[in-house]
Protein backbone atom coordinates (compact mmCIF):
# COMPACT_ATOMS: atom_id res chain seq x y z
CA UNK A 1 0.00 0.00 0.00
CA UNK A 2 1.04 3.32 -0.92
CA UNK A 3 0.50 5.77 1.78
CA UNK A 4 2.17 8.52 -0.13
CA UNK A 5 0.11 8.38 -3.13
CA UNK A 6 -3.41 7.83 -0.98
CA UNK A 7 -2.85 10.85 0.76
CA UNK A 8 -1.89 12.30 -2.65
CA UNK A 9 -5.38 11.24 -4.09
CA UNK A 10 -7.47 12.25 -0.72
CA UNK A 11 -5.82 15.80 -1.19
CA UNK A 12 -7.22 16.44 -4.70
CA UNK A 13 -10.26 18.81 -4.53
CA UNK A 14 -12.98 16.84 -6.05
CA UNK A 15 -12.26 14.10 -3.05
CA UNK A 16 -11.98 16.66 -0.41
CA UNK A 17 -15.74 18.27 -1.53
CA UNK A 18 -17.04 15.04 -2.04
CA UNK A 19 -15.97 14.43 2.20
CA UNK A 20 -17.35 17.66 2.58
CA UNK A 21 -20.77 16.33 0.80
CA UNK A 22 -20.60 13.12 2.82
CA UNK A 23 -20.32 14.98 5.98
CA UNK A 24 -23.17 17.87 5.72
CA UNK A 25 -25.58 15.25 3.79
CA UNK A 26 -24.73 13.07 7.39
CA UNK A 27 -25.65 15.87 9.45
CA UNK A 28 -28.82 16.51 8.11
CA UNK A 29 -30.22 13.08 7.02
CA UNK A 30 -28.38 10.22 9.11
CA UNK A 31 -27.18 11.73 12.67
CA UNK A 32 -30.00 11.20 14.96
CA UNK A 33 -31.95 9.03 12.95
CA UNK A 34 -34.06 6.93 15.50
CA UNK A 35 -36.03 10.46 16.61
CA UNK A 36 -39.31 10.92 16.98
CA UNK A 37 -39.44 7.33 18.70
CA UNK A 38 -42.96 7.34 17.43
CA UNK A 39 -44.87 6.07 14.06
CA UNK A 40 -45.51 7.73 11.12
CA UNK A 41 -46.91 7.79 8.00
CA UNK A 42 -46.36 4.31 5.86
CA UNK A 43 -44.18 2.97 8.89
CA UNK A 44 -47.32 1.45 9.84
CA UNK A 45 -46.82 -0.96 7.01
CA UNK A 46 -43.78 -1.04 6.56
CA UNK A 47 -42.69 -2.37 9.70
CA UNK A 48 -45.32 -5.21 9.88
CA UNK A 49 -44.14 -6.55 6.10
CA UNK A 50 -40.28 -6.10 8.05
CA UNK A 51 -41.62 -8.32 10.80
CA UNK A 52 -43.36 -10.89 8.47
CA UNK A 53 -39.47 -11.48 6.80
CA UNK A 54 -38.15 -11.59 9.78
CA UNK A 55 -40.34 -14.71 11.01
CA UNK A 56 -40.83 -15.76 7.34
CA UNK A 57 -44.30 -15.24 7.34
CA UNK A 58 -45.75 -14.75 4.15
CA UNK A 59 -47.60 -11.86 2.44
CA UNK A 60 -48.46 -9.61 -0.48
CA UNK A 61 -47.85 -5.97 -1.01
CA UNK A 62 -48.52 -3.43 -3.88
CA UNK A 63 -45.03 -2.02 -3.96
CA UNK A 64 -41.99 -4.51 -4.57
CA UNK A 65 -39.93 -5.86 -1.77
CA UNK A 66 -35.88 -4.49 -2.13
CA UNK A 67 -36.91 -1.35 0.11
CA UNK A 68 -38.82 -3.61 2.76
CA UNK A 69 -35.96 -6.54 2.52
CA UNK A 70 -33.84 -3.92 3.78
CA UNK A 71 -35.85 -2.49 6.44
CA UNK A 72 -35.99 -5.94 7.77
CA UNK A 73 -32.53 -6.40 7.27
CA UNK A 74 -31.53 -3.52 9.68
CA UNK A 75 -33.92 -4.89 11.94
CA UNK A 76 -32.29 -8.23 11.88
CA UNK A 77 -28.41 -6.34 12.01
CA UNK A 78 -28.89 -4.30 15.14
CA UNK A 79 -31.77 -6.25 16.54
CA UNK A 80 -32.41 -3.88 19.41
CA UNK A 81 -35.90 -5.20 19.96
CA UNK A 82 -36.65 -8.12 22.47
CA UNK A 83 -39.14 -9.61 20.29
CA UNK A 84 -39.56 -8.85 16.58
CA UNK A 85 -43.21 -10.46 16.33
CA UNK A 86 -45.74 -7.88 17.41
CA UNK A 87 -47.24 -7.25 14.18
CA UNK A 88 -47.16 -10.42 12.12
CA UNK A 89 -50.50 -11.54 12.52
CA UNK A 90 -52.00 -7.70 11.14
CA UNK A 91 -50.37 -5.32 7.97
CA UNK A 92 -50.68 -2.55 9.80
CA UNK A 93 -48.67 -1.75 13.24
CA UNK A 94 -49.93 0.16 15.95
CA UNK A 95 -49.56 -0.13 20.22
CA UNK A 96 -46.07 -0.25 19.81
CA UNK A 97 -44.74 -1.74 23.25
CA UNK A 98 -42.68 0.34 25.41
CA UNK A 99 -39.04 0.89 24.72
CA UNK A 100 -39.76 -0.02 21.09
CA UNK A 101 -36.75 0.84 19.18
CA UNK A 102 -36.34 2.37 15.35
CA UNK A 103 -32.26 2.43 14.96
CA UNK A 104 -33.12 -1.22 13.04
CA UNK A 105 -35.98 -0.47 10.49
CA UNK A 106 -34.87 2.93 10.02
CA UNK A 107 -31.41 1.96 9.13
CA UNK A 108 -31.01 1.55 5.54
CA UNK A 109 -33.93 3.98 4.27
CA UNK A 110 -31.73 6.47 5.99
CA UNK A 111 -29.01 5.31 5.11
CA UNK A 112 -29.52 5.27 1.59
CA UNK A 113 -30.83 8.63 1.83
CA UNK A 114 -27.33 9.98 3.24
CA UNK A 115 -25.55 8.16 0.49
CA UNK A 116 -27.71 9.87 -2.18
CA UNK A 117 -25.89 12.63 -1.52
CA UNK A 118 -22.57 11.94 -2.60
CA UNK A 119 -24.06 10.09 -5.81
CA UNK A 120 -25.86 13.34 -6.96
CA UNK A 121 -22.54 14.99 -6.14
CA UNK A 122 -20.59 12.70 -8.78
CA UNK A 123 -23.84 13.18 -11.56
CA UNK A 124 -22.90 17.20 -10.75
CA UNK A 125 -18.94 16.50 -11.60
CA UNK A 126 -19.41 14.56 -14.46
CA UNK A 127 -21.73 17.63 -15.50
CA UNK A 128 -19.44 20.31 -14.71
CA UNK A 129 -16.01 19.17 -13.65
CA UNK A 130 -15.99 21.51 -10.82
CA UNK A 131 -15.89 20.07 -7.64
CA UNK A 132 -16.95 23.73 -6.02
CA UNK A 133 -20.08 24.44 -8.45
CA UNK A 134 -21.10 20.61 -8.04
CA UNK A 135 -20.77 20.59 -3.71
CA UNK A 136 -22.82 24.06 -4.33
CA UNK A 137 -25.43 22.18 -6.57
CA UNK A 138 -25.50 19.19 -4.25
CA UNK A 139 -27.16 21.77 -1.71
CA UNK A 140 -30.21 21.10 -3.45
CA UNK A 141 -30.45 17.52 -1.81
CA UNK A 142 -28.54 17.67 0.87
CA UNK A 143 -31.04 20.87 2.31
CA UNK A 144 -34.27 20.14 1.68
CA UNK A 145 -36.42 19.42 4.16
CA UNK A 146 -39.29 17.24 2.06
CA UNK A 147 -36.37 15.04 1.08
CA UNK A 148 -34.96 14.75 4.95
CA UNK A 149 -37.74 14.27 6.97
CA UNK A 150 -39.46 11.80 4.55
CA UNK A 151 -36.25 9.42 4.31
CA UNK A 152 -35.37 9.50 7.81
CA UNK A 153 -38.58 6.96 8.69
CA UNK A 154 -38.69 3.25 7.07
CA UNK A 155 -40.10 3.96 4.28
CA UNK A 156 -39.28 3.24 0.67
CA UNK A 157 -39.06 6.20 -0.92
CA UNK A 158 -35.25 6.92 -0.18
CA UNK A 159 -34.28 3.77 -1.17
CA UNK A 160 -35.89 4.37 -4.50
CA UNK A 161 -34.28 7.50 -5.37
CA UNK A 162 -30.80 6.51 -3.99
CA UNK A 163 -30.97 3.47 -6.63
CA UNK A 164 -32.47 6.29 -9.23
CA UNK A 165 -29.93 8.25 -8.70
CA UNK A 166 -27.17 5.18 -9.15
CA UNK A 167 -28.88 4.58 -12.60
CA UNK A 168 -28.40 7.94 -13.77
CA UNK A 169 -24.59 8.45 -12.62
CA UNK A 170 -24.32 4.94 -14.68
CA UNK A 171 -26.14 6.69 -17.72
CA UNK A 172 -23.55 9.58 -17.56
CA UNK A 173 -20.90 6.97 -17.35
CA UNK A 174 -22.15 5.66 -20.31
CA UNK A 175 -21.71 9.15 -22.14
CA UNK A 176 -18.53 9.50 -20.60
CA UNK A 177 -17.04 5.74 -21.51
CA UNK A 178 -18.71 5.09 -24.96
CA UNK A 179 -15.05 5.18 -26.54
CA UNK A 180 -13.90 3.18 -23.78
CA UNK A 181 -14.60 -1.31 -24.51
CA UNK A 182 -14.17 -2.28 -20.99
CA UNK A 183 -15.13 0.62 -19.09
CA UNK A 184 -18.26 1.51 -21.65
CA UNK A 185 -19.94 -2.46 -21.01
CA UNK A 186 -18.97 -2.50 -16.99
CA UNK A 187 -21.37 0.60 -17.01
CA UNK A 188 -23.89 -0.95 -18.85
CA UNK A 189 -24.14 -3.68 -16.44
CA UNK A 190 -23.86 -1.17 -13.58
CA UNK A 191 -27.08 0.56 -15.22
CA UNK A 192 -29.07 -2.59 -15.23
CA UNK A 193 -28.52 -3.55 -11.97
CA UNK A 194 -29.15 -0.04 -10.62
CA UNK A 195 -32.20 -0.09 -12.98
CA UNK A 196 -33.60 -3.55 -11.58
CA UNK A 197 -32.95 -2.72 -7.53
CA UNK A 198 -34.66 0.57 -8.10
CA UNK A 199 -37.72 -1.61 -10.45
CA UNK A 200 -37.69 -3.88 -7.24
CA UNK A 201 -38.32 -0.66 -5.05
CA UNK A 202 -41.12 1.14 -6.54
CA UNK A 203 -43.26 1.08 -10.06
CA UNK A 204 -42.31 4.50 -10.85
CA UNK A 205 -38.53 3.97 -11.31
CA UNK A 206 -40.26 2.49 -14.60
CA UNK A 207 -39.85 6.22 -16.21
CA UNK A 208 -35.76 5.69 -16.44
CA UNK A 209 -36.66 3.60 -19.00
CA UNK A 210 -36.57 6.19 -21.28
CA UNK A 211 -32.86 6.86 -20.67
CA UNK A 212 -32.36 3.64 -22.61
CA UNK A 213 -33.98 5.02 -26.26
CA UNK A 214 -31.95 8.37 -25.51
CA UNK A 215 -28.71 6.52 -25.43
CA UNK A 216 -29.50 4.48 -28.60
CA UNK A 217 -29.69 7.66 -29.99
CA UNK A 218 -26.66 9.09 -29.06
CA UNK A 219 -24.60 6.04 -29.82
CA UNK A 220 -26.50 5.67 -33.21
CA UNK A 221 -25.91 8.84 -34.62
CA UNK A 222 -22.29 8.74 -33.67
CA UNK A 223 -21.59 5.54 -35.63
CA UNK A 224 -22.17 6.61 -39.29
CA UNK A 225 -19.24 6.09 -39.96
CA UNK A 226 -19.12 2.32 -38.80
CA UNK A 227 -22.87 1.31 -38.95
CA UNK A 228 -21.94 -2.44 -38.35
CA UNK A 229 -19.46 -1.45 -35.35
CA UNK A 230 -22.44 0.63 -34.11
CA UNK A 231 -24.93 -2.15 -34.08
CA UNK A 232 -22.27 -4.48 -32.07
CA UNK A 233 -22.05 -1.89 -29.80
CA UNK A 234 -25.34 -1.04 -29.15
CA UNK A 235 -25.90 -5.15 -29.10
CA UNK A 236 -23.40 -5.45 -26.40
CA UNK A 237 -24.40 -2.60 -24.03
CA UNK A 238 -28.21 -3.91 -23.98
CA UNK A 239 -26.98 -7.30 -23.24
CA UNK A 240 -25.24 -6.48 -20.80
CA UNK A 241 -27.88 -4.09 -19.16
CA UNK A 242 -30.50 -7.13 -19.93
CA UNK A 243 -28.40 -9.39 -17.62
CA UNK A 244 -27.43 -7.57 -15.01
CA UNK A 245 -31.01 -6.09 -14.98
CA UNK A 246 -32.91 -9.61 -14.99
CA UNK A 247 -29.93 -10.81 -11.83
CA UNK A 248 -31.09 -8.07 -9.35
CA UNK A 249 -34.85 -8.08 -10.43
CA UNK A 250 -35.37 -11.87 -10.53
CA UNK A 251 -32.56 -11.93 -7.10
CA UNK A 252 -34.81 -9.54 -5.38
CA UNK A 253 -37.69 -11.51 -5.69
CA UNK A 254 -36.68 -14.78 -5.06
CA UNK A 255 -35.45 -13.67 -1.76
CA UNK A 256 -38.73 -12.14 -1.22
CA UNK A 257 -40.52 -15.59 -2.29
CA UNK A 258 -38.24 -17.51 -0.37
CA UNK A 259 -38.00 -15.72 2.74
CA UNK A 260 -41.92 -16.03 3.26
CA UNK A 261 -43.53 -19.76 3.51
CA UNK A 262 -45.75 -19.53 6.48
CA UNK A 263 -48.63 -18.78 5.95
CA UNK A 264 -50.62 -16.99 8.97
CA UNK A 265 -54.68 -17.67 8.95
CA UNK A 266 -54.87 -13.84 10.71
CA UNK A 267 -54.20 -12.57 7.92
CA UNK A 268 -56.22 -11.34 5.07
CA UNK A 269 -57.70 -14.11 2.60
CA UNK A 270 -56.65 -16.59 5.52
CA UNK A 271 -53.20 -15.71 4.98
CA UNK A 272 -53.28 -16.27 1.04
CA UNK A 273 -54.28 -12.83 0.06
CA UNK A 274 -55.14 -12.84 -3.37
CA UNK A 275 -53.35 -16.34 -4.41
CA UNK A 276 -54.28 -18.15 -6.89
CA UNK A 277 -54.78 -21.97 -6.84
CA UNK A 278 -51.19 -22.89 -7.98
CA UNK A 279 -49.60 -20.25 -5.88
CA UNK A 280 -51.30 -22.14 -2.93
CA UNK A 281 -50.53 -25.49 -3.75
CA UNK A 282 -47.02 -23.88 -3.56
CA UNK A 283 -47.45 -22.72 -0.19
CA UNK A 284 -49.03 -26.01 0.94
CA UNK A 285 -46.19 -28.04 -0.34
CA UNK A 286 -43.43 -25.77 1.04
CA UNK A 287 -42.20 -25.11 -2.56
CA UNK A 288 -41.48 -21.41 -2.74
CA UNK A 289 -37.53 -22.22 -2.84
CA UNK A 290 -38.00 -24.22 -6.20
CA UNK A 291 -36.95 -22.10 -9.28
CA UNK A 292 -39.99 -23.66 -11.23
CA UNK A 293 -42.62 -22.06 -8.75
CA UNK A 294 -40.77 -18.72 -9.51
CA UNK A 295 -42.79 -17.43 -12.52
CA UNK A 296 -46.04 -18.54 -10.94
CA UNK A 297 -45.12 -16.33 -7.69
CA UNK A 298 -44.35 -13.32 -9.78
CA UNK A 299 -47.29 -13.64 -11.90
CA UNK A 300 -49.27 -13.49 -8.83
CA UNK A 301 -47.63 -11.14 -6.90
CA UNK A 302 -47.58 -8.41 -10.01
CA UNK A 303 -51.12 -8.84 -10.28
CA UNK A 304 -51.81 -7.87 -6.40
CA UNK A 305 -50.80 -4.55 -7.57
CA UNK A 306 -53.05 -3.64 -9.45
CA UNK A 307 -55.89 -5.33 -7.48
CA UNK A 308 -54.97 -3.45 -4.43
CA UNK A 309 -54.62 0.12 -6.97
CA UNK A 310 -58.39 -0.88 -7.25
CA UNK A 311 -58.64 -0.42 -3.62
CA UNK A 312 -57.13 2.77 -3.17
CA UNK A 313 -59.32 5.79 -2.61
CA UNK A 314 -59.47 8.87 -5.25
CA UNK A 315 -58.20 12.18 -4.36
CA UNK A 316 -61.16 13.94 -2.35
CA UNK A 317 -60.53 17.55 -1.86
CA UNK A 318 -63.74 17.72 0.25
CA UNK A 319 -62.56 15.66 3.20
CA UNK A 320 -61.49 17.55 6.28
CA UNK A 321 -58.64 15.02 6.73
CA UNK A 322 -57.22 14.81 2.97
CA UNK A 323 -53.77 14.58 2.80
CA UNK A 324 -53.76 14.20 -0.85
CA UNK A 325 -52.98 16.45 -3.52
CA UNK A 326 -53.47 17.50 -6.78
CA UNK A 327 -50.02 16.87 -8.95
CA UNK A 328 -50.03 20.13 -10.87
CA UNK A 329 -49.46 21.61 -7.26
CA UNK A 330 -46.63 19.97 -6.22
CA UNK A 331 -43.73 22.09 -7.82
CA UNK A 332 -45.03 24.99 -5.72
CA UNK A 333 -45.00 22.65 -2.45
CA UNK A 334 -48.29 21.41 -2.18
CA UNK A 335 -49.98 20.42 -0.03
CA UNK A 336 -48.01 19.81 2.82
CA UNK A 337 -48.87 16.73 5.41
CA UNK A 338 -48.50 16.59 8.88
CA UNK A 339 -47.13 13.27 9.95
CA UNK A 340 -47.51 13.45 14.01
CA UNK A 341 -47.48 16.65 16.45
CA UNK A 342 -47.52 16.34 20.29
CA UNK A 343 -47.38 19.06 23.14
CA UNK A 344 -45.80 18.57 26.71
CA UNK A 345 -47.39 21.59 28.14
CA UNK A 346 -50.58 22.54 25.28
CA UNK A 347 -48.01 25.55 24.39
CA UNK A 348 -45.31 24.45 22.02
CA UNK A 349 -45.71 21.76 19.68
CA UNK A 350 -43.66 19.69 18.39
CA UNK A 351 -44.57 18.84 14.71
CA UNK A 352 -43.31 16.16 12.15
CA UNK A 353 -44.87 17.77 8.83
CA UNK A 354 -43.28 16.94 4.83
CA UNK A 355 -42.80 20.73 4.27
CA UNK A 356 -40.63 21.77 1.07
CA UNK A 357 -37.57 24.17 1.59
CA UNK A 358 -39.46 26.80 -0.92
CA UNK A 359 -35.68 28.12 -2.16
CA UNK A 360 -35.35 24.43 -3.98
CA UNK A 361 -38.58 23.72 -5.11
CA UNK A 362 -39.48 26.92 -6.72
CA UNK A 363 -36.26 27.69 -8.10
CA UNK A 364 -36.19 23.98 -9.55
CA UNK A 365 -39.87 24.65 -11.34
CA UNK A 366 -38.73 27.69 -12.49
CA UNK A 367 -35.93 26.21 -14.02
CA UNK A 368 -38.11 23.64 -16.12
CA UNK A 369 -39.94 26.39 -17.08
CA UNK A 370 -36.83 28.20 -18.29
CA UNK A 371 -35.09 25.01 -19.77
CA UNK A 372 -38.54 24.19 -21.76
CA UNK A 373 -38.30 28.02 -23.10
CA UNK A 374 -34.46 26.83 -23.86
CA UNK A 375 -35.28 23.69 -25.70
CA UNK A 376 -38.10 25.34 -27.70
CA UNK A 377 -36.72 28.21 -28.35
CA UNK A 378 -33.83 26.33 -29.87
CA UNK A 379 -35.78 24.20 -32.08
CA UNK A 380 -37.81 27.52 -33.38
CA UNK A 381 -35.98 30.33 -33.60
CA UNK A 382 -32.10 29.07 -33.56
CA UNK A 383 -29.34 30.48 -31.52
CA UNK A 384 -26.39 32.20 -32.79
CA UNK A 385 -24.60 29.89 -30.30
CA UNK A 386 -26.23 26.25 -30.11
CA UNK A 387 -27.09 24.82 -27.07
CA UNK A 388 -24.23 22.90 -25.69
CA UNK A 389 -25.84 20.62 -23.86
CA UNK A 390 -29.31 20.31 -26.31
CA UNK A 391 -29.01 16.35 -25.49
CA UNK A 392 -28.89 16.36 -21.61
CA UNK A 393 -31.24 18.85 -21.37
CA UNK A 394 -33.78 17.08 -23.97
CA UNK A 395 -33.36 13.98 -21.79
CA UNK A 396 -33.81 14.87 -18.56
CA UNK A 397 -36.89 17.80 -19.90
CA UNK A 398 -38.33 14.77 -21.29
CA UNK A 399 -38.28 12.19 -18.26
CA UNK A 400 -40.06 15.09 -16.13
CA UNK A 401 -42.17 16.05 -18.58
CA UNK A 402 -43.26 11.82 -19.23
CA UNK A 403 -43.44 11.51 -15.38
CA UNK A 404 -45.85 14.07 -14.74
CA UNK A 405 -47.71 13.18 -17.46
CA UNK A 406 -48.04 9.05 -16.41
CA UNK A 407 -48.81 10.51 -12.95
CA UNK A 408 -51.71 12.97 -14.18
CA UNK A 409 -53.40 9.78 -15.52
CA UNK A 410 -53.54 7.96 -12.65
CA UNK A 411 -57.10 8.11 -10.64
CA UNK A 412 -55.79 6.45 -7.25
CA UNK A 413 -55.09 9.99 -4.05
CA UNK A 414 -51.35 10.33 -5.00
CA UNK A 415 -49.09 12.34 -2.71
CA UNK A 416 -46.02 15.71 -2.48
CA UNK A 417 -43.83 13.17 -2.23
CA UNK A 418 -44.65 10.86 -5.10
CA UNK A 419 -42.84 14.25 -7.11
CA UNK A 420 -39.73 13.05 -5.46
CA UNK A 421 -38.17 11.58 -8.77
CA UNK A 422 -39.24 14.47 -11.08
CA UNK A 423 -37.68 16.68 -8.63
CA UNK A 424 -34.43 15.19 -8.70
CA UNK A 425 -34.87 14.84 -12.59
CA UNK A 426 -34.66 19.35 -11.95
CA UNK A 427 -31.70 19.35 -10.08
CA UNK A 428 -30.23 17.80 -12.98
CA UNK A 429 -32.17 20.16 -14.91
CA UNK A 430 -30.80 22.85 -13.39
CA UNK A 431 -27.25 22.10 -13.16
CA UNK A 432 -27.47 21.97 -17.23
CA UNK A 433 -29.16 25.52 -17.23
CA UNK A 434 -26.63 26.50 -14.98
CA UNK A 435 -24.05 25.32 -17.47
CA UNK A 436 -25.65 26.96 -20.42
CA UNK A 437 -26.53 30.30 -19.33
CA UNK A 438 -24.38 33.09 -20.76
CA UNK A 439 -26.53 35.99 -20.56
CA UNK A 440 -30.48 36.53 -19.11
CA UNK A 441 -32.88 39.37 -20.61
CA UNK A 442 -30.41 42.31 -19.82
CA UNK A 443 -27.77 40.45 -17.92
CA UNK A 444 -25.12 38.86 -18.58
CA UNK A 445 -23.61 36.05 -16.77
CA UNK A 446 -19.58 35.83 -16.37
CA UNK A 447 -17.50 32.55 -15.20
CA UNK A 448 -17.49 34.72 -11.73
CA UNK A 449 -20.67 36.07 -11.52
CA UNK A 450 -22.28 32.45 -12.08
CA UNK A 451 -20.01 31.29 -9.27
CA UNK A 452 -21.28 34.07 -7.00
CA UNK A 453 -24.68 33.35 -8.32
CA UNK A 454 -24.65 29.67 -7.10
CA UNK A 455 -22.89 30.79 -3.85
CA UNK A 456 -26.16 33.03 -3.06
CA UNK A 457 -28.50 30.36 -4.33
CA UNK A 458 -26.49 27.79 -1.65
CA UNK A 459 -26.55 30.02 1.07
CA UNK A 460 -30.69 30.93 0.21
CA UNK A 461 -31.16 27.04 0.35
CA UNK A 462 -29.56 26.72 3.56
CA UNK A 463 -30.95 29.80 5.28
CA UNK A 464 -34.75 28.00 4.20
CA UNK A 465 -33.67 25.13 5.29
CA UNK A 466 -33.17 26.31 8.78
CA UNK A 467 -35.99 28.39 8.83
CA UNK A 468 -38.18 25.05 8.50
CA UNK A 469 -35.84 22.75 10.41
CA UNK A 470 -38.25 22.41 13.51
CA UNK A 471 -40.86 21.06 11.18
CA UNK A 472 -38.01 18.26 9.75
CA UNK A 473 -36.44 17.53 13.49
CA UNK A 474 -39.70 17.48 15.49
CA UNK A 475 -38.71 20.80 17.47
CA UNK A 476 -40.79 22.85 19.54
CA UNK A 477 -42.34 25.72 18.08
CA UNK A 478 -45.38 28.12 19.06
CA UNK A 479 -48.26 28.78 17.19
CA UNK A 480 -46.91 32.28 16.22
CA UNK A 481 -44.11 30.78 15.43
CA UNK A 482 -45.57 28.03 13.31
CA UNK A 483 -47.71 30.75 11.66
CA UNK A 484 -44.76 33.00 10.51
CA UNK A 485 -43.48 29.85 8.29
CA UNK A 486 -47.46 29.02 7.09
CA UNK A 487 -47.09 32.02 4.16
CA UNK A 488 -47.95 30.36 1.41
CA UNK A 489 -51.44 28.92 1.22
CA UNK A 490 -51.52 26.18 -1.29
CA UNK A 491 -49.50 24.13 2.12
CA UNK A 492 -52.20 24.08 4.01
CA UNK A 493 -49.13 24.17 6.88
CA UNK A 494 -52.11 24.70 9.81
CA UNK A 495 -51.21 24.22 13.41
CA UNK A 496 -53.49 22.27 15.86
CA UNK A 497 -55.15 24.91 17.64
CA UNK A 498 -55.89 26.53 13.96
CA UNK A 499 -59.04 25.82 11.91
CA UNK A 500 -57.44 24.72 8.82
CA UNK A 501 -58.68 26.78 5.71
CA UNK A 502 -58.09 25.26 2.14
CA UNK A 503 -57.19 27.23 -1.23
CA UNK A 504 -57.98 24.45 -3.35
CA UNK A 505 -61.88 23.28 -1.82
CA UNK A 506 -64.64 24.07 1.12
CA UNK A 507 -64.85 20.57 3.16
CA UNK A 508 -67.90 19.00 2.19
CA UNK A 509 -70.68 18.46 4.74
CA UNK A 510 -71.18 14.88 5.88
CA UNK A 511 -74.10 13.73 4.28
Amino acid sequence: MNVAKIKEAIARPAVLFGLLVLLLSYLTYFQNYNYPPQLFWDENYHIASAQKYLNGVYFMEPHPPLAKLLIALGEKIYHPNPFGNQFINTDYARDLPEGFSFVGYRFFPTLLAWLTAPVLYLIFLLMTRKPQQSTLLSFLYIFDNAFIVHARGAMLDSTLLFFMALTILAFFLLLETRDRFNAFFTAAAFFGAAFGAAMTTKDTALILILLVPFLLWKLWSEGHADLRAAQQKIGRMLGAMALAFAVVFCGVWYAHFSIGNIVNPSLPDNGYYQASDEYKVILDQGLTRSISSFPVMLRDSLKFTSHYARGVPRLDLCKGDENGSPFYFWPLGARSINFRWETPDGTDYRYLYLQVNPVVWWVSFATILLAIGMLLSQLFFPFREPLRHRFLLTTFVTLYVCYMIAISQLDRVMYLYHYFPPLFFSFIILGLVFLELKRFWKWDFSTQGKKMGLLVLGLLIFGAFQFYRPLTYYQPLTDVQFKRRAFFNLWELSCVKCDKTSSLAVPCQDK
